[in-house]
């Protein structure tokens, strides 16, 4: 209501309120909607990338180890440009992060086709330094969800990531397959720039909730986009650099694998092309059934740092398993609880992460959390080769199994302490 021309809130249980609440309420949704569209379809065209960018190395000549230069130098570009990416999400805002994002992909996909040398294959790797859109629709989905149902929210973002992931490696071998490694990356682009016009016309230019931005507005102003003390200073939240050493710690041997997985289908269980695509589109059903049917529904029962134990604990009995698995039948029975634990423990993380800072500073702590991901692309292959052609696939699964287990231990003791304390 109006009063001498100025406009007052209305009290909460009025039916005013009520409407102007539930349609905030829709607008967020549809939103968010939104933000699974752009996912779905960025997956489907990085996945489509991934199964053109071997077959043209290796027609221009690349062998195993200047691929392998090629996925490190992607590695270190994208630790760099995560934590500054999502400091600029925060001071320019959602719709500027998106588009520069969406952006970045449409061009690299843009100089992969016209990619004729290798130093062209290395310059199309340029972009990533800002393709950080995953991390950028993480930072929408924070802002614009409740505090307890953020987990669950972010889960879906997994969903989605399945169903591109099953979309893209099947489109980008037929289109490539029957069409060329070039025609294949002008369909990335064209897709790209499609995800644009949705950031363009569907995402506002903001998320955050009023009462941080203007607080923080001018001070924000003053800032760098890329700060080691704005670093410094979110690790000193509580709880923050904990986690984020967990993040780092309990999450490095499994992303080994990870990373490693392409060689060890080929070298160990001796699949052809065509049999891996099968496996890799089984891994993306189970994550999709996994994000958008089972945290969900975990997140709403059970509390995160019970979800956090449950997730290191199993992903140390899949290490074991992993480490005396001989047949291809026994790494498809591995790979559902080990996708459950990653996609558990990355949600989690995240989720918890993002809770214990402000508002305002949540792209910037969920650019650091991309950045792990990027750290162990980086150091991963190099890693994993070492410990794969030295001591074989058995040396990986134990190391995620030991590892696991020590921080499965430590938080196990930390949470027996403090339900002590409280007892006293």
């Amino acid at each position: 209501m109006k009063r001498g021309g100025e406009t007052t809130a209305e009290p909460s249980g009025t039916p005013g309120f009520s409407t102007t609440n539930t349609a905030e309420q829709s607008k967020k949704m549809r939103v968010i909607y939104v933000v699974y569209i752009i996912v779905s379809l960025d997956v489907t065209w990085m996945f489509l990338q991934f199964s053109v960018t071997p077959y043209l190395a290796k027609k221009l000549g690349f062998d195993t180890l200047w691929f392998g230069y090629l996925q490190t130098t992607v590695g270190l570009i994208q630790l760099i440009g995560g934590p500054m990416f999502g400091r600029f999400g925060d001071l320019f805002g959602a719709r500027a992060a998106l588009s520069l994002a969406c952006a970045a992909t449409t061009v690299s996909f843009l100089l992969l086709a016209v990619a004729n040398h290798p130093v062209l294959l290395f310059v199309h790797k340029l972009p990533t330094v800002f393709m950080h859109v995953l991390p950028a629709c993480q930072m929408v989905v924070t802002d614009l969800s409740e505090p307890e149902k953020r987990a669950e929210a972010l889960s879906k973002l997994g969903l989605c990531f399945g169903i591109g992931m099953i979309a893209g490696s099947t489109l980008g071998g037929n289109i490539s397959t029957r069409y060329g490694e070039t025609f294949a990356a002008c369909v990335g682009a064209a897709g790209s720039a499609f995800s644009l016009l949705l950031v363009l016309n569907f995402i506002p230019k903001s998320t955050k909730s009023e009462a941080p931005r203007s607080a923080t507005k001018s001070e924000n102003q003053n800032k760098k986009v890329f700060s080691l003390g704005e670093i410094t200073r979110l690790m000193k939240f509580p709880g923050v650099t904990r986690i984020f050493l967990i993040k780092i710690i309990a999450g490095l041997p499994s992303g080994i694998f990870q990373v490693m997985f392409s060689i060890i289908a080929m070298d160990f269980f001796k699949l052809e092309a065509q049999q891996n695509g099968y496996l890799m589109a089984y891994f993306g059903i189970v994550q999709m059934v996994v994000q958008g049917g089972v945290i969900g529904r975990l997140t709403s029962r059970f509390p995160e740092k019970s979800l956090l134990l449950l997730s290191i604990g199993v992903t140390a009995g899949v290490g074991l398993a992993q480490a005396y698995m001989q047949t291809v039948f026994q790494l498809c029975l591995t790979v559902t609880p080990w996708i459950f634990s990653l996609s558990v423990f990355n949600v989690i993380t995240d989720s918890m992460l993002t809770k214990s800072v402000p508002s305002s500073d949540t792209g910037t702590m969920l650019g650091l959390c991309s950045s792990v991901q990027s750290l162990v692309r980086t150091i991963g292959p190099t890693i994993g080769g070492f410990l794969y052609m030295n001591y074989g696939l058995a040396s990986i699964g134990l190391i995620e199994f030991f590892v696991n287990i020590v921080v499965f231990v430590y938080l196990l003791y930390r949470q027996l302490g403090k339900t002590e304390r409280q007892k006293e």
